[in-house]
């Protein structure tokens, strides 16, 4: 038709499949989905308000997805979960298992757990890997597994690092660690040593390209180029075992 924009469709190609977050794309849920695999992406990560907006059920999302040929590979964010006062890590864990019913009905099996902002978080590693690793003792339970990420303003831990050594701590083969460009390079961190973790430690690597464009590559996707400033920090994506 005249007048019509063409279709975009970007170049994805690449090892391993890659995702974007539908945070990051505009319109009602659908709308997203259908965006999404109109420019390529082979599957998308679920941002709970999304879903939350969304006039329909998880299972009817997950239909949307499939009938568009897009895996549904993260959901996101389950907040404010580990280091918590007794009374309240029960209650926590009580969402947890209400997030994995959700989880189950889209036909996800990875959600990402973002570090704690709360005031009343207490600032004991030990206690945050004791409380994520009976997280993902449940999850493996269904078949799920539990993604960690630290947020650049997290009230304990905000660097990547400090969310790495809790993940090693808890020892769980269902937890892992999420990274991300934004809350990496926005304290000035070094993601350098990235590369040299276990790559199935590594679950999900956020990529955002621009402040306004964040795209996802599993372990194994290559290499992306993230600038912050008139620096330049290359980023190896790990490959999968």
């Amino acid at each position: 038709m005249p007048g019509k924009e063409p279709a975009i469709r970007m170049n994805l190609a690449s090892p391993l499949p890659k995702s974007i977050a539908t945070v990051s794309l505009s319109g009602t849920l659908p709308e997203k989905l259908e965006a999404a695999a109109a420019i390529g992406f082979d599957g998308v990560e679920i941002f709970e308000n999304d879903l939350l907006t969304y006039d329909g059920s998880p299972e009817d999302v997950r239909a949307i997805a499939e009938n568009l040929g897009l895996a549904i590979y993260i959901f996101q964010p389950f907040r404010d979960f580990e280091a918590m006062p007794e009374l309240q890590r029960q209650r926590n864990l009580d969402r947890a298992e209400r997030k994995f019913d959700v989880m189950q009905a889209l036909g996800t099996k990875l959600v990402l757990v973002c570090s704690n902002v709360q005031p009343a978080a207490i600032n004991d590693p030990r206690r945050a890997a004791a409380d994520l690793h009976e997280m993902a003792d449940r999850a493996l339970r269904r078949g799920l597994r539990v993604g960690y990420e630290a947020l650049a303003w997290g009230r304990h831990v905000n660097r990547w690092r400090q969310a790495w050594e809790i993940v090693r701590a808890a020892d769980h083969p269902a937890l892992g660690l999420i990274v991300d460009s934004f809350h990496t390079l926005a304290l000035g961190d070094d993601p350098a040593g990235i590369a040299a973790l276990p790559a199935n430690k590594l679950f999900l690597c956020n990529s955002q390209m621009r402040r306004n464009c964040p795209w996802t590559c599993s372990p194994g996707a290559g290499t992306s180029v993230i600038s912050r400033g008139r620096a330049d920090c290359r980023l190896r994506i790990l490959s999968a075992p």
